[in-house]
Parts: structure tokens; C-alpha cells; sequence
């Protein structure tokens, strides 16, 4: 990945929070504000294409639990095992 290096004005407290977090986790600045960047990159990432997401209809209404207790068994299953 190439680097390209840019200047930004930011507000005086959240670069103070910033360098606190560098100094507590051993990581230079620079590298909180590249995760920084990416993380904003990706979450406005935009697709030209539509995206082909299966719509499940299960006739009825399905509670949290029922989501819950569904992820959960799919978690445990015990033909995983063998």
C-alpha cells in the first residue's frame, strides 16, 4: 500500500485524545490516524451495482429470541463435531 502524505486540521482536544491513546498503546499518532482514514473510507465506500440480497419472509413476524435461539443452535450444532 503506498503512502501519500497530507496535512488536516483537527480539533485541539481530539488530538490531545489522540496523542493519550498513542502514548497508552505504544503506537505513533500517525498510525490511529490511518486507521482513522480507512475506517471513514470504507464506511462511505459506495457500489455502482446492486447489491443481491435475499429477502427472507417467513409468512409471520419473528421475535429476537427466535433470531437468537436460531444463531445460537447454528453456533452448537452438534453435526459440526463429526
Amino acid at each position: 500500500m503506498g503512502l501519500k502524505k497530507t496535512t488536516v486540521m483537527v480539533d485541539e482536544n481530539d488530538l490531545e485524545l489522540i496523542k493519550q491513546a498513542a502514548a497508552r498503546e505504544g503506537r505513533p499518532e500517525s498510525e490511529i490516524f490511518r486507521e482513522a482514514f480507512h475506517l471513514v473510507a470504507i464506511r462511505s465506500r459506495r457500489w455502482q451495482e446492486d447489491w443481491d440480497i435475499p429477502v427472507v419472509d417467513f409468512g409471520r413476524p419473528i421475535s429476537d429470541e427466535e433470531v437468537h435461539r436460531s444463531v445460537r443452535d447454528a453456533i452448537t450444532d452438534p453435526r459440526e463435531d463429526q
